[in-house]
């Protein structure tokens, strides 16, 4: 008789076992306690058969203001009280409440993710209904926002990235998540600045630079790199990408409180480069409640400058003629509280109106593919010919 043949059953593998996180860095408990506490008000509402709520401080022009004193932008007191049991608001608290617990569980995992990862981990259908917890990614944006400014916590410190753009090069050793970089040997390319930048991620270990040249865009950065200006002027060389995202900032902020060094902003000579050095040097309407760990009150405007076609001997076909949407803009900064009441800025921006055009850093090209590099910027650095 025939061996009857057994088939054994293939087990499923037991799932891994998820490594516990090691103890959380100051920062992650900072945060985490934050977290708690927005749960505890909704339990504590709820206990107390009361509306649960959350007063969110109000994101907007007219509730931000000058610091005079502390020279940058902070945000003021109004807030927008959103409740549970309003129709009009419920959604909009629940999403809240959403986000602040998918940034949760990251921090309990110890994982990142991007502004898109989050907006996945948290999409799904609501049971028992055809609602979503959100439509698409423009809905969960602001949401996340939100909870920011609620928490008071910049959106790195909630475990969530954004698209890496920027780069830098220079005399700085840093440690990145445990790898040491030699911000000196990195090649064509640079050191590509993350989007989380905190001193437990970041750590610099040796710096000989004596200070930061920040330029507008990588088409500049690629030519000082290249020419090796980091090198010859002992500093280091950073980007980007036109208006920097707040790893950029952050990073600069830290290399200038922390390492002391100067800060100089070579950018175009038209209404976004000077809104861009706003940006660094005051904050930003959007971030201000995190001006203090931003702005750069210091910071130099190096250039480029409205006198420059004249002063350079550049070519005619070098200007870009203004438009009224630059026009506009450039009446809106020269009004900024920063800017008011500086008179070399106004003439600055009046300059750069009368003459009727802008010019791009790149167009110091036309006098020699070097010329930025060797002659310009040396120059200003050399007679502290920079806006302040």
């Amino acid at each position: 008789m025939a061996k009857k043949t057994v088939r054994r059953k293939k087990m499923a593998a037991a799932p891994a076992a998820k490594k516990p996180r090691g103890p959380m860095s100051p920062r992650d408990q900072r945060t985490m306690d934050q977290l708690a506490g927005l749960a505890e008000s909704v339990i504590v509402a709820a206990d107390k058969r009361r509306d649960p709520h959350m007063d969110i401080p109000t994101r907007a022009l007219s509730n931000v203001r000058f610091n005079s004193a502390k020279r940058f932008i902070e945000m003021g007191n109004k807030t927008n009280r959103r409740h549970l049991f309003n129709l009009s608001q419920a959604k909009s608290f629940m999403q809240t409440m959403l986000v602040a617990s998918g940034t949760k569980q990251l921090i309990e995992q110890d994982k990142t993710t991007s502004i898109r990862g989050l907006y996945y981990l948290l999409k799904h259908s609501i049971e028992g209904t055809k609602e979503e917890t959100f439509a698409d990614q423009g809905e969960c944006d602001p949401v996340i926002e939100d909870t920011e400014v609620l928490l008071s916590a910049l959106r790195e410190e909630l475990h969530l990235y954004a698209q890496k753009k920027g780069d830098m090069v220079g005399e700085l050793i840093l440690e990145d998540r445990g790898d040491e970089i030699d911000c000196s040997r990195m090649g064509s390319g640079g050191y590509g600045i993350p989007s989380i930048v905190e001193p437990d991620v970041i750590r610099f270990k040796k710096c000989n630079a004596k200070f930061v040249l920040h330029v507008e865009k990588d088409t500049v950065w690629q030519r000082f790199n290249e020419d090796k200006f980091w090198r010859t002027h002992n500093c280091i060389l950073t980007h980007g990408g036109g208006q920097p995202p707040r790893g950029v900032r952050r990073l600069l902020h830290r290399l200038h409180t922390e390492l002391k060094l100067p800060i100089y902003c070579l950018l175009d000579n038209d209404p976004w480069g000077y809104y861009i050095y706003s940006v660094i040097k005051q904050g930003s309407i959007n971030l201000a409640f995190e001006s203090q760990r931003m702005a750069i009150p210091d910071a130099k405007y190096l250039g480029l400058r409205s006198i420059d076609l004249e002063r350079c001997g550049l070519s005619e076909s070098v200007k870009i003629n203004l438009n009224d949407t630059d026009r506009k803009r450039a009446k809106q900064i020269a009004n900024y509280p920063w800017f008011a009441k500086k008179k070399a800025w106004q003439k600055e921006i009046k300059q750069m109106l009368d003459n009727g055009f802008k010019l791009e850093v790149e167009a110091l090209i036309s006098r020699d593919i070097s010329y930025v590099t060797e002659e310009y910027t040396p120059a200003r650095l050399s007679e502290q010919d920079w806006l302040d």
